[in-house]
């Protein structure tokens, strides 16, 4: 399932991530790739011990994770600390597989879910596209600023060069209580339903019938 969030920072809050950026100290990002990602991996990332990072993170991570819309799609169980990347012109990252397992040897986790926040306006940048390849081929996204897109970490992805301008985005991942992927929007979509029910029948054995169902999946599918 590809899901896009749309308006996940307001203005406010990107105009402050864009100015807290804008004055931080970036790295080189294949300091962070494995060996075949170096290959085709092209970008900056902010320094893990950036000042910045962590006035970043209490911006823009704690808006993820507490949508309700990334609570439901990805029923998050260990959601990792963002990446902050920056793509200046000829800058790009070819098409790549995420890690199965990231983190520390102290946090290990397994990469279920990707998630994408486009930290300024697509009219900032040429090029930089986001393109994920599924069994339906290739999508691309070049998302409005403040939205989030959150798509498997299994899936092929890219991100073309960039030809003008410069492109800013937070690039998360989480392990989630329900592996496998289409167990996960099966869910969302009765999440989805239920919401909806939820404003429509408040009271009603469809609404209990449904949340049982709902809770029952996830309590026979989830990993904790």
């Amino acid at each position: 399932m590809l899901l896009v969030i749309p308006k996940l920072l307001d203005v406010a809050r990107l105009q402050e991530v864009q100015g807290l950026l804008r004055h931080a100290d970036f790295l080189d990002g294949k300091l962070s790739a494995g060996k075949e990602a170096q290959q085709v991996k092209h970008n900056q990332e902010l320094s893990t011990n950036s000042p910045q990072r962590r006035r970043l993170d209490a911006i823009v991570m704690a808006a993820l994770v507490q949508h309700p819309h990334y609570q439901a799609a990805v029923l998050p169980l260990r959601v990792a600390s963002a990446f902050y990347v920056r793509y200046q012109v000829g800058m790009g990252y070819g098409f790549h597989i995420d890690d199965p397992v990231m983190g520390p040897m102290s946090g290990r986790y397994r990469s279920d879910v990707s998630t994408t926040i486009f930290l300024n306006d697509p009219e900032d940048y040429q090029g930089g596209e986001l393109v994920i390849r599924n069994s339906f081929g290739e999508q691309v996204i070049k998302a409005p600023a403040g939205s989030a897109v959150i798509y498997p970490s299994n899936t092929w992805h890219q991100v073309t060069p960039v030809t003008q301008g410069e492109r800013l985005v937070a690039v998360t991942w989480a392990q989630s209580l329900v592996k496998n992927a289409e167990q996960r929007e099966l869910l969302y979509q009765l999440a989805q339903a239920r919401e909806g029910l939820l404003t429509k029948m408040p009271v009603s054995e469809e609404l209990a019938q449904l949340s049982t169902a709902y809770s029952n999946l996830v309590r026979m599918w989830s990993e904790v």
